[in-house]
């Protein structure tokens, strides 16, 4: 049976309730004119957009044990396929436009990152598309803290930690010869392959070649 996560518990089941949170309900339409506030109410919606569905990610694994197998794997193929969607509309508004991609190009590769499963952290993703650095540092120094005292396990620190590096390094931020060392030490193949598709992006061609690159959902 499928069904779309949701925070909201079911009182018969115990599982969540459906979600709705298809691509097609938000209006993407290109407008003639965009000003400024145009632009603005635009990224307004993508990253709401956005923001639903990275917490229908957290809530898929915050209810994986209530789940089984097949459950798990069907939602999660259906929310990638929704990112899917998302990404082929954010291509084409992006079209020719290079002030929304001057807006919108860091959550592109946000979204790619969440597509090719080389970000796995629903949180990091959307801190990735807003563009906050600050945020991103801020998590990664809990993290710190987390994994020291024991409230968070290694290897969820070392993927997390890989992610907010990574996301960093996408957004101009300068890393310290550690964390430059430790994600040459530890990255995963798909983190890589990601590296790779998406080195040195910055101008318009660039961020929509990564739209139709071959990093691929793995699921």
């Amino acid at each position: 049976m499928r069904y779309q996560i949701s925070p909201n518990k079911s009182r018969n089941t115990g599982r969540p309730k459906p979600r709705e949170n298809r691509v097609g309900d938000l209006v993407l339409g290109r407008m003639a004119s965009r000003g400024k506030s145009e632009t603005g109410k635009l990224r307004q919606n993508m990253e709401e957009q956005l923001d639903r569905l990275m917490q229908q990610l957290q809530d898929l694994e915050e209810c994986r044990e209530e789940l089984d197998e097949e459950e798990y794997e069907e939602t999660k193929r259906e929310t990638l396929e929704q990112l899917n969607e998302f990404n082929d509309s954010l291509k084409k508004i992006l079209t020719g436009d290079m002030t929304l991609v001057d807006e919108l190009g860091g959550m592109q590769l946000a979204i790619q990152a969440a597509i090719s499963q080389a970000f796995k952290t629903p949180e990091v993703i959307r801190l990735f598309a807003k563009k906050q650095p600050g945020q991103l540092r801020t998590r990664l120094a809990e993290m710190d803290r987390d994994v020291i005292v024991g409230k968070l396990s290694r290897d969820m620190y070392m993927q997390q930690k890989m992610e907010i590096l990574t996301a960093l390094r996408k957004l101009g931020e300068k890393l310290t010869a550690e964390d430059e060392t430790f994600l040459t030490e530890n990255a995963t193949a798909t983190l890589s392959q990601f590296e790779k598709v998406t080195a040195n992006l910055g101008s318009e061609d660039k961020i929509l070649a990564l739209a139709s690159s071959g990093v691929k959902p793995k699921v």
